[in-house]
């Protein structure tokens, strides 16, 4: 038996998934079971443990009884998990597919070595919530399953073929080549799994596909893509840009973080002598750490900011409630880049396309961006699918009351089965 193990590190989180091989062409890796560890960083610690055959899960949340207090422990209960709970052999898993977010211009996965490896270290600054979490999970996997392969999949690769003027920013383009100063984008396993279930999902070819999708979790982006194709998305050299997330700021005016850390009470004083030097790495702590939601309402459940909000037109605000500001902040800037790529794709575009945890759980910000995107000809939202899409199956699911325009859809997206698939597929991780 041949296994995959799909690894997904987040900033306080893990996800994992392990997967047969299957060796039929085209045919996707059968799940086996999967896992998710939450809290890592902020305990008690969340495990849980579910096994595909019976969908039942083991979860633990005691900090005493799990001794997990970063990635790396949370790897190691994991595999003590899966020997003492199935009868699995751990030395049956052939590859682990890591999720790197960042890679540069690496743009096709990588099998881990010494090079690799400080390859991906030397990026940790451009994506610091996620690239060091990652490797420390790649460590962790290498001393604990040394006979397994380890593949390095990167979230930028998706956008490698982005057009240079999008890619490029307005800077001294010798300095820009020179330290690789340009938009690489990212969610990229995302994409590629929307993409291709959208696709069949519309019964078009993937070539053919022209999609708005959003990845709306934690960590916020938005994308075109036009034949298949990534033209634009609004995470740039950093996931920091775009977006707002859970505790990125998202875009801001570039000298914001100058007047932040001032030690003068004007904003707009130039006194050297009321200046404070603010470092690269302060300056990407406040806005990737101390920004977003947490920092306007002190939470970063969305779920949790929704139910407080004051969720009538911003124009009608009858509070001065900062859930009400963050879920509208949120909504304003989906809508910024939904009508710019809308607008890049020419209005050709075959469907709205909303994922990621949040935009998959909101029914209150699907409701929100349908009724302005309505305007550009997007199907009506239905209700009663909106209102009811827990209870319902499948992967994509039409939540707009289509009548031959564009569409709305809901993907549920999964980058452990994409880096899974891939690595099932290609034919070279397991013939050398």
């Amino acid at each position: 038996m041949s296994l995959i193990l799909a690894v997904n590190a987040g900033s306080s989180s893990l996800k994992i998934s392990l997967y047969q091989r299957v060796r039929q062409e085209a045919k996707a890796p059968s799940l086996v079971l999967t896992s998710s560890i939450s809290s890592i960083l902020s305990p008690p610690a969340q495990f849980k443990f579910i096994h595909a055959s019976t969908t039942t899960a083991v979860k633990h949340s005691n900090t005493a009884e799990l001794p997990i207090h970063d990635h790396e422990t949370a790897f190691d209960h994991f595999l003590d998990h899966l020997k003492t709970d199935t009868s699995i052999d751990s030395g049956e898993i052939k590859h682990i597919c890591h999720r790197v977010v960042h890679g540069g211009d690496y743009t096709d996965p990588v099998s881990i070595s010494e090079e690799t490896y400080h390859h991906i270290e030397k990026l940790s600054d451009l994506a610091p919530l996620h690239n060091g979490p990652a490797l420390s999970v790649i460590k962790a996997s290498i001393k604990a399953l040394p006979n397994a392969r380890s593949i390095a999949f990167f979230d930028s690769a998706f956008h490698k073929d982005l057009p240079r003027h999008v890619s490029t920013y307005a800077i001294d383009q010798g300095i820009a080549k020179e330290r690789g100063l340009r938009k690489y984008g990212f969610h990229g396993l995302s994409y590629a799994f929307i993409k291709r279930v959208v696709a069949q999902h519309l019964h078009k070819d993937r070539g053919a596909l022209n999609i708005i999708a959003m990845h709306i979790g934690s960590g916020a982006s938005v994308c075109a893509i036009r034949a298949g194709q990534s033209i634009d998305v609004s995470m740039g050299l950093t996931p920091l840009s775009g977006l707002p997330g859970a505790t990125r700021a998202g875009d801001v005016d570039a000298s914001l973080i100058f007047h932040y850390a001032s030690q003068s009470p004007s904003l707009m004083s130039h006194n050297p002598s009321l200046s404070k030097e603010v470092h690269v790495t302060q300056a990407e702590d406040i806005l990737n750490s101390q920004a977003g939601w947490k920092a306007l309402t002190g939470t970063t459940d969305f779920g949790e900011i929704t139910k407080k909000a004051d969720l009538s037109a911003p124009s009608s605000f009858t509070q001065d409630n900062p859930c009400t500001l963050a879920f509208h902040i949120l909504v304003d800037r989906i809508l910024h880049y939904v009508g710019a790529y809308h607008l890049a794709l020419r209005g050709r575009v075959d469907a709205i396309v909303f994922a990621g945890g949040v935009a998959e759980q909101s029914e209150e910000l699907r409701r929100a961006i349908a009724e302005a995107v309505n305007h550009l000809g997007y199907a009506a939202i239905d209700e009663r699918v909106n209102k009811t899409l827990d209870n319902r199956e499948g992967i994509v699911i039409n939540i707009g009351k289509y009548d031959g325009g564009k569409r709305m859809l809901v993907c549920r997206t999964d980058e452990q089965l994409e880096m899974a698939r891939e690595c099932s597929s290609a034919e070279e991780f397991w013939n050398a």
